[in-house]
């Protein structure tokens, strides 16, 4: 019991001298989250090849390390995580845990620690949350692509800020909230640019402004997802993401098929549209010619309406005449004789 306590105090001094004399390189990956669960695993592995020295697991809630790992002198836990943690060890630089038996008092914010040499150290924070996340996160790209199978496509990291960077690492993020795959890494060293390719899918280059693309040839759906550019600089750690949706050759025919019917529909509503416009200033057109035809045809007919009572008056005396004319004469033609000779006989009498 004496010689376990005494290898845990040792491994614990030896593990905080290296991290105060670590290399000049500090470098810390994005934070990710993991749900409680049991025999989860929190994933920590360098991204860049060299010679472990120590591996520690700190949470925020305790005032010592939960897990160090030293190739020499083996492992060594804290009391309530003892018989309960295990370190993966799947490559030389995995420092990745599984944690087993888990409680609530599992959760928080936890930090793993990997010393290395040359290039010195390299962290990153894990989230332990008590349950799954009901809500779907969804990430806001920095920038869409679109590929079909077999196509090439390269991905670039751009980066917007003026800080000097010194390493960039290409991260392919996994279908669980949190989990992601290192794929690449670009480091700057005295020596010069230092490439690293984790996978066969894609070639990196890396110029000495840090400007690193990921050359994707004969792409698979399995090429499809969310890509995350990460920037260590001295300001700390900056990101951007890529989004790269994979099409099937079916699929491209459907969506260009569709992209043709939607034009097409678009120019065949627009020709209507503008051959509905143009008959209807067509037939507006007409008809104010027809009705200006009218005007002409019988201009007359619009003065005399401003004698109708005139022509009404000259109708009506017409009208008069014409009928004196039409009616018949009656005489007394008796009478007349009579008096012709009454008058007679007076001229004879005299």
């Amino acid at each position: 019991m004496v010689t376990v306590q005494k290898d845990y105090w040792y491994s614990l001094v030896l593990m905080m001298s290296l991290y105060f004399l670590k290399g000049s390189n500090q470098m810390k990956a994005p934070e990710s989250s993991v749900i409680l669960q049991e025999g989860m695993v929190l994933h920590c592995l360098c991204p860049w090849n060299g010679h472990l020295t120590m591996v520690s697991w700190t949470k925020k809630s305790l005032s010592q390390p939960v897990a160090v790992y030293h190739p020499q002198y083996g492992s060594n836990f804290a009391p309530s995580y003892d018989g309960r943690v295990d370190f993966l060890k799947t490559t030389p630089m995995d420092g990745s845990i599984s944690i087993m038996n888990v409680t609530e008092g599992d959760i928080g914010h936890y930090q793993c620690s990997l010393q290395t040499y040359p290039q010195g150290s390299w962290t990153k924070d894990i989230l332990v949350e008590i349950k799954a996340i009901t809500t779907t996160i969804t990430i806001k790209p920095d920038t869409e692509l679109v590929a079909t199978e077999n196509d090439n496509m390269t991905i670039r990291c751009d980066h917007i800020h003026n800080d000097e960077v010194y390493h960039v690492s290409i991260e392919k993020m996994g279908a669980e909230e949190g989990s992601s795959n290192i794929i690449a890494t670009c480091q700057m060293l005295d020596s010069g640019v230092e490439l690293r390719n984790f996978t066969s899918r894609g070639t990196l280059n890396c110029s000495e402004a840090m400007e690193v693309s990921l050359h994707l040839t004969n792409i698979i759906e399995e090429d499809g997802g969310l890509y995350r550019c990460n920037f260590s600089t001295d300001s700390g750690v900056q990101t951007t993401t890529v989004l790269l949706t994979t099409l099937s050759f079916q699929e491209y025919r459907s969506l260009r098929y569709m992209l043709y019917v939607y034009i097409g529909g678009g120019v065949v509503g627009g020709a209507l549209l503008m051959s509905l416009i143009l008959l209807l200033t067509w037939v507006n057109r007409k008809k104010r010619r027809r009705e200006e035809y009218k005007i002409k045809l019988q201009p007359g007919k619009r003065q005399r309406n401003h004698y109708d009572h005139g022509y009404v008056y000259d109708r009506m005396n017409k009208g008069t005449r014409t009928g004196a004319r039409d009616k018949e004469i009656y005489a007394n033609f008796q009478i007349i004789k009579a008096h012709e000779k009454q008058n007679q006989k007076q001229k004879q009498k005299r």
